[in-house]
C-alpha cells in the first residue's frame, strides 16, 4: 500500500519498494554495518546476507493510522557495539527519509539477525 503524501501542490504518493530502497541505501552507509538479511528468517541457522540488488528484502514497511513504522532485518560487523550500531542505522534511516520524501516515521525497528566478520 503507497504512502500517501499531501502538500500544498497535490498529492504524492510514495511506494513502499520506494521507503524500502532509500532505507536500505541509508542504513548501508552506516560504520559496523555488514549487510542486510533476509526477513524470511534464517537458512541452516544462518542468516542470508542480501546482495545490493535486494536490499529491500530485508526492510518492511508497515502503516497504520498513528503512522509509519520501519523494520530492518541486518547482520553487524563482529566486534563492533551492537546498540551503537542500531542506534545510528535508526538515526539515519529517520533523517533520510524525512530529508528525501518528507516522511516523518515513528518507529525504525532493528532486527540483528547474525553477527559476521566483516571482510
Amino acid at each position: 500500500m503507497p504512502i500517501q503524501l499531501d502538500n500544498d501542490y497535490g498529492q504524492i504518493n510514495v511506494s513502499d519498494s520506494c521507503i524500502a530502497t532509500i532505507a536500505g541505501s541509508a542504513a548501508m552507509e552506516c560504520y559496523g554495518l555488514v549487510g542486510m538479511a533476509s526477513r524470511n528468517g534464517l537458512k541452516d541457522g544462518l542468516a542470508v546476507l542480501l546482495g545490493r540488488d535486494n536490499w529491500t528484502k530485508g526492510v518492511e514497511i508497515r502503516q497504520d493510522q498513528h503512522g509509519v513504522y520501519i523494520d530492518l532485518y541486518i547482520i553487524v560487523s563482529y566486534g563492533t557495539k551492537i546498540s551503537e550500531v542500531a542506534n545510528n542505522i535508526r538515526s539515519k534511516v529517520t533523517y533520510v527519509l524525512n530529508d528525501v520524501i518528507g516522511l516523518a516515521v515513528n518507529e525504525v525497528n532493528i532486527f540483528v539477525q547474525d553477527v559476521r566478520v566483516s571482510t
